[in-house]
């Protein structure tokens, strides 16, 4: 009975091995920004940068955020087959431009701050591209800050990673 076992046991083990061997799953080479945005061509979703553009963010922008920090507040997306990064903070919105020249937020302003020189961003929304004040009880545009980029992004806040930095 005991050969038996020790027999049952090998042939158990065997089969483990077999089958891990044949039937492994394996981890798909994850494709890089620039290997996705050459094959995308241009695409508005906005994805966290991997780990591993850390550096070239950091060399992009002339800084030195840590890794976690920069995966958390890098974005990038896809232009042309071009990749292109931006830095997001709570003045530097990296989703589409807001260029209504309608503000709802800086009408409630308006309405509690008559004849204000200036409408804070937190009134108007930071995606605005423009720069506000209160003639009366009503928002007025003073001037255009920001541009527009083709596909709707304020221009100023997206960077090209170029292909010589790693990717």
């Amino acid at each position: 009975m005991a050969a038996g076992l020790k027999f049952g046991r090998l042939v158990a083990a065997f089969a483990a091995i077999v089958v891990a061997a044949c039937c492994a799953v394996r981890t798909p080479h994850a494709e890089t920004p620039a290997e996705m945005c050459a094959q995308a061509g241009t695409d508005d979703t906005l994805r966290s940068i991997p780990a591993s553009l850390v550096p070239a963010v950091n060399a992009l922008f002339h800084t030195e955020m840590p890794p976690d920090v920069a995966v958390r507040t890098t974005v990038f997306r896809c232009d042309g087959g071009r990749v292109l990064a931006c830095g997001m903070g709570a003045n530097l919105p990296c989703g589409k431009a807001d260029t209504a020249r309608v503000s709802v937020g800086g009408k409630a302003w308006c309405q509690e701050h008559r004849d204000a020189g200036f409408i804070p961003a937190y009134a108007t929304g930071h995606a605005t591209i423009f720069q506000w004040r209160c003639v009366g009880a009503e928002p007025e545009v003073v001037r255009q800050l920001l541009h527009v980029d083709p596909r709707g992004f304020v221009a100023e806040f997206w960077r090209e990673l170029p292909p010589a930095l790693p990717q």
